[in-house]
């Protein structure tokens, strides 16, 4: 089947409610609210009831359109179905921290004054319940809910509230699975608690009944209901592609993001993941079918569940890095992922990476089997292994004219100064176990050169906050363009 092609603008917290009451993502239709005339399905009084009953004794030759009538509103009362899979559904807080430049005047955001400013925020989120292993809880959400969390909290269908932590995530499909210890959970929120049923099958049919459910707008768990208007919609947001998705006429509100699709039989057919948000434009919404999600599913439940590890005990790659985004890679016709530019091997240190045998200029696509697509995803992962940890790195390396897949074990190194001022090497500020490219990029590196901060090219003196110009730009690609060609 030909995919159809849709553009969809959409924040990574287009389904998130920021603190202080904040939603994000919500369009309003000029005010207007407009009231159906279709048949809700919901029987009338006893009156109107008798005076059809005595309608059909009068004129029998109504009676099978009175029952056909009788049988549509049957099929629109799914409280039966709702009521055994609202326990599969869970709601998801992420509490993260923002990071703001803040400008005193016009001129410091012209001439790269002011300074940056912290913040926290929460964005709300939905999960479904995939598994029980021995000691955890397993749920599966989308990745964009979980992004930056500084902590991650699951409130269950009774209302219980536990901490979870991040298991694994894969941002190319935007998933990702946190994990619940069951020696958190109560004995009668975890009687209460039911595994989801997963519809691994692709016999999906477009006019299918569906029925949504997920913490809309942060407020709890609701329910909405409609059917499967098209298969295999592909959608471009600003987090990247996503394809083969079920696009269907469920209201997805926001917080709905990483909620259950259910069909009639109450099996779980995907994970809601986007609307499109436009004035014009009513009814229509998406989610990952489970068929195209169980493998991921099933790699992430095996992972090591996310405890970050005392900042002296962290493990090192020893690499310098830059992000190969989703533009970069189609202009300079190579993979999405990391770029290795460096090895951090200077005053008689040692480079993890470098000893295993990943070599310069090798592109990281995965790290210990999970999907990495930029230096702030790879930067997070290592935060989570020890120093002497055995890990597998997928790399894309060049050979040939060609990008070749291999897989390398790195036994990860220390981090020589976590005991000291607690900072990574080259005076990369965050501290964590990959430094950044140059000292002041805060470990998130892009492909446009050694400096700025957050990724981002923001200024002609390292660490500086204003935006640089048109020259600084050129200079540093070309730069980076002779790095990448030797």
């Amino acid at each position: 089947m030909m995919k159809k092609v849709l553009a969809v603008i959409l924040s990574a917290v287009l389904f998130g409610a920021i603190a202080g009451g904040t939603m994000v993502g919500i369009n309003t239709l000029s005010g207007a609210l407009v009231q159906g005339s279709a048949d809700t399905g919901i029987k009338g009084s006893t009156q109107d009831q008798a005076a059809a009953d005595d309608q059909k004794e009068k004129d029998p030759d109504d009676r099978d359109d009175a029952d056909d009538n009788e049988v549509q509103a049957q099929v629109l009362d799914v409280s039966d179905i709702v009521e055994e899979t609202m326990p599969q559904v869970v709601s998801i807080t992420n509490t993260m921290l923002i990071q703001q430049q803040g400008y005193g005047s016009i001129f410091d955001y012209f001439y790269g004054g002011g300074q940056p400013q912290q913040y926290e925020a929460q964005a709300a989120g939905s999960g479904v319940i995939v598994k029980k292993t021995d000691d955890e809880l397993l749920i599966v959400t989308n990745n964009h809910v979980v992004e930056n969390a500084e902590q991650i909290s699951v409130t269950f269908d009774d209302g219980e509230t536990v901490d979870a932590a991040i298991k694994g995530t894969d941002s190319t499909i935007d998933l990702a699975i946190v994990a619940v210890p069951l020696s958190s959970i109560k004995a009668e929120t975890m009687d209460d608690i039911k595994v989801a049923t997963l519809h691994d099958s692709e016999d999906l049919k477009i006019g299918q009944g569906v029925i949504a459910i997920g913490n809309a707008l942060g407020f709890g768990q609701s329910v909405t209901v409609g059917y499967i208007s098209a298969l295999n919609r592909e959608i471009t947001t600003e987090e990247g592609t996503n394809s083969d998705l079920i696009q269907v006429d469920a209201a997805i509100n926001p917080g709905n993001s990483g909620g259950a699709l259910i069909n009639m039989n109450g099996e779980v057919i995907g994970i809601n993941v986007a609307k499109l948000a436009d004035t014009s434009v009513e009814g229509v919404g998406y989610a990952i079918p489970i068929y195209k999600a169980m493998d991921v599913i099933d790699n992430l439940s095996n992972a090591k569940t996310k405890v970050e590890i005392p900042e002296d005990q962290q493990g090192r790659l020893g690499v310098y890095i830059k992000t190969i985004n989703e533009q970069y890679a189609e202009a300079l016709n190579m993979p999405e992922g990391v770029l290795v530019a460096g090895f951090a091997d200077e005053d008689g240190q040692t480079s993890a990476a470098k000893d295993a045998g990943i070599l310069q200029n090798d592109i990281i696509t995965k790290f210990d089997g999970q999907s990495v697509s930029s230096a702030e995803d790879l930067t997070r992962l290592v935060k989570y292994y020890e120093a002497g940890s055995t890990v597998k790195v997928t790399v894309q390396r060049l050979e040939n004219g060609q990008y070749v897949e291999k897989t390398i074990e790195v036994t990860l190194g220390s981090n020589p100064d976590a005991a000291g001022n607690g900072n990574a090497q080259n005076g990369t500020p965050d501290g964590n176990a990959v430094p950044g490219q140059q000292p002041g990029n805060n470990g998130s590196a892009s492909p446009q050169g050694p400096d700025g901060n957050n990724g981002q090219d923001n200024g002609a003196q390292k660490g500086q906050n204003g935006q640089s110009g048109t020259d600084d730009l050129y200079e540093k690609f070309r730069e980076f363009l002779e790095q990448y060609q030797r």
